[in-house]
């Protein structure tokens, strides 16, 4: 990855969701203005997710996402399916693609039910708009309109309601600003498909007082000639740019003029060439505030204090090396590292707190989940398959048994797990660690981080923790 790319975790996740043969695909490639995914008239041509980063504005970088159809059959053809209901997890804005001349399937009913169920904003395209005949097209067909073409509105209450009816597409003035009072509360949207979602929600589709408003636009496209383009891609950016929010890694912990001394030890682990995301991230950040990040290996930390004329606003280390930082330090010196950085970023920091505690309590015949988001190269000390291992047995006193998951493969069921202990999430979008978190939560199964479990082996969480008013 280019320094000058925005990393897929911090872009607004766009995914297409519909039966075989509605032309997600096609429409992906419309979109995209590039052959992203395969197209072919055989049912089932989307095997797996494809993903495609672009520019859209104004919501900036987004990855769009083709999904395979939701209807596959088969032993293969359900495996496809779970694929595709995975990507529910990381959507920030969901795209249902339905075949205008068959109209809404059982199929795409549920898909609309699982949005509205986890808080998904979405887009109802219905493609093939070009095969429609002029009947149709005036609005005469057999299939029921849900939402007039074109309109932005709330698909929990009643379809006939002209109150909903809040902004038009094509009305440029003041429409993003009424489209954002309708997607507040969306950034945590991480909630499952259960009854307790369903209560929420006043049980049948309508909205329970002080739950957040949901949105959905729907348009007419065609892929192959393009009609309706750029509404769909309107309405995406519109939704999509709710979704960065207002979180910082560590802006908000700096003033103008901080020193910030980044520790980055180049070891055997560490990808040659360059620095690793969260590095880049962190630095980033304090640049956006006027604050002076610098950065120096463990060997390199007392020089560099000596050298600077005041000390530092806050040190962020390397996990790894949070041993060795921690004693090299001042203890007036605010300390803590990458990870817990991203923990607090994008997960639930007090959770994770409480959730570290329960390592001390592990047995012999417990089972620990340690996963990351990312896929690498391991070596003979990688941090998640053998420092990990070492240090929570260092910490419970006992011999637990440890079970690994990497990139998107992350259980439904964590019934089996005692503990499970995660990294940053450095490559996952918001929405996408918060379903995990949530699930975590909802199976009562605690789910903490690897800079928290470093810091706590090493008996240095409380300082860790402090910079972050944790």
């Amino acid at each position: 990855m280019s320094l000058n790319d925005t990393p897929s975790g911090e872009r607004a996740h766009i995914v297409f969701f519909g039966v075989r043969n509605a032309g997600k695909s096609s429409l992906v490639n419309a979109l995209t203005s590039q052959t992203v995914s395969v197209v072919s008239d055989v049912a089932g041509t989307t095997t797996d997710p494809v993903r495609k980063a672009m520019e859209l504005a104004p919501a900036g970088p987004v990855l769009i996402v083709d999904t395979p159809g939701i209807d596959d059959v088969g032993d293969v053809g359900d495996l496809r399916v779970q694929r595709a209901e995975a990507a529910l997890n990381e959507a920030d804005v969901a795209v249902l693609v339905m075949d205008a001349t068959c109209g809404m399937t059982a199929f795409d009913e549920r898909l609309i039910a699982a949005f509205q169920a986890r808080r998904i904003p979405y887009v109802i395209a219905e493609n093939k708009a070009d095969l429609l005949v002029e009947e149709e097209r005036a609005g005469s067909s057999d299939q029921p309109s849900l939402f007039e073409p074109g309109k932005i509105l709330c698909p929990t209450a009643a379809p006939e309601s002209s109150e909903c009816l809040c902004a038009s597409l094509r009305e440029e003035d003041g429409a993003s600003e009424r489209i954002e009072e309708g997607v507040q509360g969306n950034r945590d949207a991480s909630l499952p498909l259960s009854a307790r979602a369903r209560e929420e929600r006043g049980g049948c589709g309508s909205e329970a007082p002080g739950s957040a408003s949901l949105w959905a636009v729907r348009v007419r496209v065609s892929a192959r000639t393009g009609e309706g383009l750029d509404d769909l891609k309107r309405a995406l950016a519109t939704l999509a740019a709710d979704t960065a929010g207002e979180r910082r890694l560590v802006g908000d912990l700096l003033e103008p003029g901080d020193v910030v001394v980044l520790v980055i030890p180049l070891d055997s682990a560490a990808p040659k060439g360059r620095i690793i995301l969260p590095q880049q991230q962190v630095m980033r950040d304090a640049l956006e505030v006027g604050a002076f990040p610098c950065a120096t290996g463990v060997e390199g930390l007392p020089d560099l204090l000596a050298a600077l004329a005041r000390p530092p606003r806050l040190v962020v280390t390397d996990s790894q090396v949070f041993g060795e930082v921690d004693a090299l330090l001042p203890a007036e010196v605010p300390l803590t590292s990458f990870s817990i950085l991203m923990a607090r970023y994008k997960g639930d920091l007090p959770a994770q707190l409480e959730a570290v505690r329960a390592l001390e309590s592990l047995t012999d015949n417990d089972t620990v989940l340690i996963a990351e988001g990312c896929t690498h190269h391991r070596t003979c000390e990688d941090i998640g398959t053998v420092k990990l291992p070492r240090l929570i047995r260092a910490i419970s006193g006992t011999d637990p048994q440890f079970a690994f998951t990497s990139g998107r493969d992350f259980p439904d069921d964590l019934s089996p797990y005692a503990a499970i202990v995660h990294c940053g999430g450095c490559t996952l979008n918001a929405r996408d660690m918060a379903s995990r978190i949530q699930r975590a939560r909802a199976q009562q199964v605690p789910l903490t981080n690897y800079g928290m479990t470093i810091a706590r082996a090493h008996n240095i969480l409380p300082r860790a923790l402090a910079p972050l008013d944790a």
